[in-house]
């Protein structure tokens, strides 16, 4: 009762495993697609080799206690072509059906509509639309049905650029550059995430693709074109005060035509930060709760991160958080 309650179990945490945010078996685009069919082939042709075999080693070995002696001649030339010849055919058509699969995913389906560099950081991700004149982090967005360029770099370490439900893995090494694509098929919201150990915080360096139909995608750029808004109160513009003389600016860019044009990058883009659904490499949601906790300690939600806990007194924090809030 005890092994039947362990591989029951066991079988539930597979399945489990299976689905979620991140799952390979839910492809929602033609690369992911490709993937996820070269998965089941290899499941499926997996454990019937396995069974196959292991039945032939467990008739040889009661046969051969039945027989009172060693194998006979008949045994031997099953055991031979069940051991070795069959699982070296079942091999064979694996590497075949890997390189064929492997070398259809490398190609778009069609030609890319445009090109977004990917960078990754420790331990977030920088996303620039050079036709568009668009930057933005942790959050891209694509327009459903169409395929896109993508260009792969990491700014300090190895990261792996991986969204499961879209496509597969592909290495982002310092100093150069791998060309990817990723198409999706439908509209939605995609969980991606480093796919290399890059640190302490490697685990939370998640990242979401947004597809939208092509008008939302259009009406997304023309809002992300934008410069930040001018302060709109006293309160807003002693935020922004802050923002600069805090010492934010020295790593993140807020775009402007107004006064002060803040143009760090060793952080996020801040420009339209309020816009953004999550914070944080999408490890929290966007609130201005979470944003003042955030800016606060940020190594409370991200220990190891490299931005340092933000020490002010209470108004500023306070005009700081509101100023930020209004980066749409």
């Amino acid at each position: 009762m005890t092994g039947r309650a362990l591989a029951v179990s066991g079988m539930a945490v597979a399945v489990a495993g299976c689905g979620g945010a991140q799952s390979v078996f839910s492809p929602a685009g033609p690369g992911a697609s490709r993937i996820s069919d070269l998965a089941w082939i290899l499941i499926v042709g997996t454990i019937v080799p396995a069974a196959v075999v292991i039945g032939l080693i467990l008739y040889a070995v009661f046969r051969g206690r039945r027989g009172g002696g060693g194998p006979r001649v008949g045994d031997t030339r099953v055991i031979l072509l069940g051991g070795a010849v069959f699982p070296a055919l079942i091999l064979l058509t694996f590497s075949a059906l890997s390189a064929r699969y492997s070398a259809e995913v490398a190609v778009p389906p069609s030609p890319p509509a445009f090109t977004i560099e990917v960078t990754g950081h420790q331990f977030w991700w920088e996303a620039r639309y050079p036709d568009h004149g668009v930057v933005t982090a942790n959050e891209i967005h694509v327009p459903v049905g169409q395929t896109v360029r993508l260009q792969l770099a990491a700014s300090d370490v190895i990261h792996s650029f991986w969204v499961p439900r879209l496509h597969g893995k592909m290495d982002q090494t310092p100093g150069h550059t791998n060309v990817w694509w990723m198409q999706a098929a439908e509209p939605g919201v995609y969980r991606g995430q480093c796919a290399e150990f890059c640190g302490l915080q490697h685990a939370l360096m998640a990242m979401l693709v947004i597809a939208q139909p092509a008008a939302e995608f259009d009406a997304w750029i023309a809002r992300m074109r934008q410069p930040a808004p001018p302060p709109a109160d006293p309160l807003l513009e002693r935020g922004r005060q802050v923002f600069f003389e805090a010492g934010c600016a020295h790593c993140h860019a807020i775009q402007g035509s107004h006064v002060l044009r803040f143009t760090g990058s060793v952080g996020p883009d801040l420009t339209h930060l309020g816009s953004r659904r999550m914070l944080a490499a999408a490890t929290i949601e966007n609130s201005r709760e979470l944003l003042r906790a955030f800016v606060v300690d940020p190594h409370v939600f991200k220990p190891g991160v490299r931005m340092p806990a933000t020490r002010l007194p209470a108004d500023q924090l306070d005009a700081l958080i509101a100023y930020l809030a209004t980066l749409q």
